[in-house]
């Protein structure tokens, strides 16, 4: 975690900033006379509103933050009066985790609305919320908000000034081929699994084992993710149950301690999330001893009951994507490399259109698309490079598919580079490179094609002679021409069948 590359310190300054807006939110919320419940849930409400809301836009994030509350409440509300009506409160849970995940199609809006909403009806669960708490916690909440979003949006907006975020499109398909749908009946599906298997481990503690199941399935979409996101989960999961029993049982819920340690798994959720999720979750573990020990009720046998509860959610995770409308990881994986191929071609066509003198031809967004890509392509293959997968040939040809791939992003940043210097000329040759790497782009995101020919000047590197951009053209056209063997094995077509 802490030697993976952090360009311009955004993991730093968005861990920094979150601590100091939760730290913000709850303060207030002690200082405006909430109980320890309100402070938490105001907590929790900013955690999620800095954690989850990632449009690219600095205003669309603050729309976004706006609306959590609108669908934050009600479900609220529901979880809250269902507490004495356990067979309707868990078809609505299950309702709530099918409509949380189905609302991932609408993009980073609808993800962050439907973990809110999830969280909303966690929550509940989590603080035994009545319906008598629900002016308190939704003051609360709101304030909470405020503060949070006073820090992220006025105090500390260093997205004002950087480029928009870029953001993939989500996989797109009909009725359940579209991967939305399909995950939201496999999360239904783990969910009933979940609270029922955890409901007879402990009728009081069985929503751990739910929201278990739920987590597993953020941010993925194939079975073999989802298998890997469920291991990483119990993983962290024990390691800082470990280290709970080290550090937080001793402390009895001491107040300026446990504060202090809450800063420290809030920085850390924040920022191990984008290169580790079993640190994370580490976090995550050590925080919710943390506030159990706040509200009076830790003890080893708590800790080691989540622990049981969070193997119950993963449990039920993995057989729903195993059992239940299962897709194999080749088939999310080929179509984000489609699309990170046919990314590489739009920028080699706008850089030569920007070098033949086009004023509107810009590659410098198609770059920033390509770099989200490439980690959407790293993710969907992290089953096949993860050192306990037995497939060890399938592996090797992951890691160079992702090799190739971030040799033609690092020709394609040299493009954009060349394409910006208002001084570069254009080079007759460019046209027929470019037509060489469409061709070759289409030979190999279409079904049955042969393959890539060699590229134009062989397989070697470019002589110190040539035009710097066509070397980076002639460089994107022989990690093309290599990828033809991994990505077209006549003896086992496609990436993998985990």
């Amino acid at each position: 975690m802490f030697v993976a590359p952090d360009p311009g310190l955004l993991r730093l300054r968005s861990a920094t900033r979150a601590v100091l807006g939760i730290g913000l939110a709850v303060t207030l919320c002690g200082l405006a006379g909430h109980s320890l419940v309100g402070a938490v849930a105001g907590g929790l409400a900013a955690l999620l509103a800095l954690f989850t809301v990632a449009d690219a836009t600095v205003r669309g994030q603050a729309t976004t933050t706006a609306l959590l509350p609108v669908v934050g409440f009600p479900v609220l509300a529901l979880a809250a009066g269902l507490h004495e009506h356990p067979v309707a409160r868990d078809a609505a849970f299950v309702a709530v985790v099918a409509a949380g995940v189905y609302a991932r199609r609408w993009g980073p809006r609808g993800h962050s609305l439907g973990v809110f909403a999830f969280m909303a009806f966690f929550v509940a669960q989590f603080l035994r919320t009545v319906p008598d708490q629900l002016p308190e916690l939704y003051g609360a909440t709101l304030l909470a908000l405020s503060a949070s979003s006073a820090v992220r949006f006025g105090l500390w907006c260093y997205e004002r000034r950087m480029p928009p975020v870029a953001a993939s499109a989500p996989l797109t398909g009909r009725g359940l081929a579209r991967p939305t749908n399909r995950q939201a009946v496999q999360a239904a599906v783990a969910a009933a699994f979940a609270l029922v298997a955890g409901q007879m481990v402990s009728p009081e503690r069985w929503y751990w084992a739910v929201g278990a199941a739920w987590w597993v399935f953020v941010n993925t979409t194939s079975r073999g993710e989802t298998l890997i996101r469920g291991f990483r989960r119990v993983l962290g999961t024990v390691i800082g149950i470990a280290l709970g029993l080290l550090v937080v049982v001793p402390l009895h819920g001491a107040p300026v301690p446990t504060a202090a340690l809450v800063a420290v798994c809030v920085f850390g959720i924040f920022y191990s999330a984008p290169v580790s999720y079993t640190w994370m979750m580490l976090a995550v573990t050590v925080m919710a001893e943390l506030l159990y020990g706040v509200l009076g009720v830790l003890d080893p046998h708590l800790i080691a009951l989540r622990l049981v509860e969070t193997g119950v959610g993963a449990l039920g995770a993995v057989l729903a994507v195993l059992f239940v409308l299962p897709v194999s990881t080749h088939v999310i994986t080929d179509a984000w490399i489609a699309r990170a191929l046919r990314c590489v071609h739009r920028c080699t066509a706008e850089t030569a259109a920007r070098l033949q003198g086009s004023a509107t031809a810009d590659p410098t967004a198609h770059v920033a698309e390509l770099e989200v890509l490439l980690s959407r392509v790293g993710l969907s293959l992290a089953p096949l490079v993860h050192p306990l997968n037995p497939l060890r040939a399938r592996g090797r040809r992951a890691r160079r598919v992702l090799a190739l791939l971030r040799t033609c992003a690092d020709e394609v940043r040299g493009l954009a580079a060349i394409a910006s210097d208002p001084e570069a000329s254009h080079d007759p040759r460019l046209s027929a490179a470019c037509e060489r790497v469409e061709a070759a782009v289409e030979a190999l995101t279409t079904p049955g094609s042969p393959g890539v020919g060699v590229p134009a000047g062989g397989r070697t590197a470019a002589g110190p002679a040539e035009e710097p951009v066509l070397a980076h053209l002639h460089g994107i056209e022989r990690a093309l021409h290599e990828l033809t063997a991994p990505l077209r094995d006549a003896h086992d077509p496609g990436l993998a069948r985990a």
